[in-house]
Parts: C-alpha cells; sequence; structure tokens
C-alpha cells in the first residue's frame, strides 16, 4: 500500500530505494537470524553501503548530512518489508544524535564515522530496576578521582551490548555549586574493567538481545564524558530522547503497515462462500480503519521528524511524544487485526505473524509506557496538575 503522505521527490526515491532493499530480504530472514540466535548481519552491511545507516549524521563524518525525517523513513521501510533494524533507533538515531550535537572534536572524530558507515555500533543505557520512566531517580553515578572518573550502577533492558563497540550510559553527577545530582553521560567501550553484563531472557524472540548492566567503580578517563562537561548533560540527553521516540514511531508503523499488507491480501485471495472474505465489511471496515490510524500515526511522526530537524526540542518533545503513542496503539490494533482476519492461518509460521503480537506490544511500553505519555500531555500540553 502506498502512502498518502506528500513528500519530496527526494524522500519519495529514498523511500522506494529502501523498500526495495527490504523486499529482498523480508520477515523471513529476520525470523530465522533471531531462531538461529545470529543477528542480521548482512542486511546491516548492505544498508550501510548504500549510506542509509548513517543518513542522519555529518557529511563531515561520512554521514548523509539528512536529518531524523530520512533516518526515519529507512526504519519504517524496512519495517513495512518485515526486516526492521532495532539498532537504527539505538546506535545513530540515539547515540550519534548526542555525539553530533553534543560531543568533543575528538568524540566526533572517533565514533561518528563509524556510526555512519555501519562499521561501530553503540548501546545506549538509561532504563534502571528502581528508576524505570523516571529519569530524577536514577542512581547510576559519577564522581572525580583525580582526572578520571568513576562509575557505579546498573542498567536493564538495554539493547544491543553484546555487538556494540561501547554503550553510552546515562549517569549523574554532583553539582559543585549546589549538592544536587544531575545528568551526564558518558562512553563506556564494551571491554572496560568493571563493566558487566547479563543477558535476560526473554519471552520475546528477536535477533537483538535484551541485558543487565553493571558498572562497579567503572574508571573512565576525563575524555568519556560526552562534550567534556558536566553542566550540559540534561541537554544531551534530551537530545537522544526525542529521536528515540521517533524512530521507536517509525518502528511500529513499518511494523503495523506489514502486518496490515499481509492480512489485506489474505482477504482478497481467501474465498468462502464463493466471495473473498474482504468483500464482507466485518473484515473489510477494521483494516480500514487500521490503515487511516497508522497514516495519522505517520503524520504526527513526520511533524515530530520535521520539527527536530529544524532545531524546535521543545516542540519537537511534544510530538514525538504524541507521535509514539499514536504508533503504538495503530500498530498493536493493526497486527491484533491482521490475525484476526487469519483466523488460525495467524497463529502458523507460514505467515510470520504470530510474533509480532509480542512484538507490537513493545512499543506500547518502550522507551516509554503510554501511560507516562499520558501523563506528559496532561501535564505539560494541558496544563493539568500533575499526579505524582
Amino acid at each position: 500500500m502506498t502512502s498518502a503522505v506528500i513528500e519530496s521527490d527526494e524522500h519519495q526515491a529514498l523511500r522506494a530505494a529502501v523498500a526495495a532493499l527490504g523486499a529482498r530480504y523480508g520477515r523471513e530472514y529476520i525470523r530465522r537470524t533471531a531462531a538461529a540466535g545470529t543477528h542480521p548481519d548482512e542486511l546491516w552491511a548492505e544498508a550501510a553501503k548504500l549510506g542509509y545507516l548513517g543518513v542522519n549524521l555529518p557529511e563531515e563524518y561520512g554521514g548523509g548530512g539528512a536529518g531524523i525525517t530520512e533516518l526515519s523513513i529507512v526504519l519504517e521501510e524496512l519495517g513495512a518489508a518485515g526486516c526492521p533494524l532495532l539498532m537504527l533507533v539505538v546506535s545513530p538515531a540515539i547515540c550519534g544524535t548526542v555525539i553530533a550535537r553534543f560531543g568533543t572534536a575528538e568524540q566526533k572524530r572517533a565514533w561518528l564515522p563509524g556510526l555512519a558507515d555501519g562499521s561501530r555500533l553503540m548501546a545506549f543505557g538509561i532504563t534502571e530496576p528502581d528508576a524505570g520512566s523516571n529519569s530524577h531517580r536514577i542512581t547510576t553515578t559519577a564522581r572525580r578521582d583525580g582526572a578520571d572518573w568513576l562509575l557505579t550502577g546498573r542498567k536493564v533492558f538495554i539493547s544491543g551490548v553484546d555487538r556494540a563497540d561501547a554503550t553510552l550510559i546515562v549517569g549523574r553527577t554532583e553539582d559543585a555549586r549546589t549538592g544536587r545530582l544531575k545528568p551526564c553521560l558518558f562512553i563506556v567501550p564494551r571491554d572496560t574493567e568493571g563493566f558487566e553484563r547479563r543477558a535476560i531472557d526473554m519471552e520475546l524472540r528477536a535477533a537483538e538481545r535484551q541485558f543487565e548492566l553493571t558498572l562497579d567503580n567503572v574508571r573512565l578517563p576525563a575524555d568519556a564524558l560526552v562534550g567534556g562537561e558536566v553542566d550540559a548533560g540534561l541537554l544531551q540527553l534530551f537530545a537522544g530522547l526525542n529521536p528515540e521516540r521517533i524512530m521507536t514511531a517509525a518502528f511500529a508503523i513499518g511494523m503495523g503497515r506489514h502486518a496490515l499488507a499481509r492480512a489485506v491480501e489474505y482477504a482478497r485471495e481467501r474465498t468462502v462462500w464463493k466471495a473473498p472474505i474482504g468483500a464482507h465489511q466485518a473484515i473489510a471496515h477494521p483494516l480500514a480503519q487500521s490503515h487511516i490510524e497508522l497514516e495519522l500515526a505517520r503524520l504526527m511522526m513526520r511533524k515530530a521528524a520535521h520539527l527536530y530537524d529544524a532545531g524546535d526540542d521543545v516542540g519537537a518533545g511534544e510530538a514525538a511524544n504524541m507521535a509514539k503513542y499514536a504508533a503504538a496503539e495503530a500498530c498493536v490494533k493493526a497486527v491484533d487485526q491482521a490475525v484476526h482476519t487469519l483466523g488460525g492461518n495467524g497463529l502458523t509460521n507460514e505467515y510470520g505473524l504470530a510474533s509480532l503480537v509480542t512484538a507490537a506490544r513493545v512499543s506500547r511500553i518502550a522507551p516509554v509506557s503510554r501511560e507516562m505519555i499520558l501523563n506528559y500531555v496532561s501535564h505539560q500540553t494541558l496544563g493539568l496538575p500533575k499526579s505524582y
């Protein structure tokens, strides 16, 4: 199904090219790699060669010089083909964006070329066991020890740490003036002493594994601090979180489009009582409704991406949260309706939809729950009093 969204010729060409790449791999490729415990390396390498992985990163470091708008198109179209790359959300979108905007000259030289060409990966560590979505309760702390930093804490549900060359860790350090803890971001290489990981056994089967991280007095040099100063951590954090929400929306929309396309194809071909089941409104109308909801979510995602790329972090924050909420709800509904349309076939390996039932619900939970988004909108947009 084609998009009703008006796009530039360049965006249409990018969308078509990525869709063609995704069609060469498809859902079965992702299912095979997940079942084998491997990773979609072939797809990652080809997407890198074609310049898609770093399309949002600066040209001077090997990127495409575009923005989150273009990177979201890449992820959405791969998802619509059934082969999304989750690490696109993490490595170029979150970590690459933060380093491009706030990194020191040396950090940019060290990391951006590899993130742009896919030869290096970076994970992002923010979630903690007792903090959840409340970044103000993060207990991972950094303290000075001479010229070095000592980092101590725990993180959970961190994607792709086993593959990443480093993890961008969100911690807190004490403000010398007020004594309060404030956010700070550190680049922690994978093999740093005291930096341990444990795989979390997930019911969801995906190529990208989830990890619990333990940092036990991890000693880092001064240049591990992003930007080299402690006062910009909050800006850095939100510079990464807004693209994360936009890209999560792209992930969900792509998944929803994939499920819907499979259902529509089946509804056209499956005949009962001498007519395709898609001729019956009980089948056709819910599918049409899902298509509408996915298109509306895409519009909000494009608005959020446009605002972010234009430098409007405040406006992008509101729109990114709304886009993530709308996309997750539309995705869950589209996947559920697709499975229902296929009946028993919707639960078979042959059609590959059953695994999406669990995957779709991840978009409601991560990186921020729909309830926290509703809190944000009620407090920040509508001006209602806080509930907590």
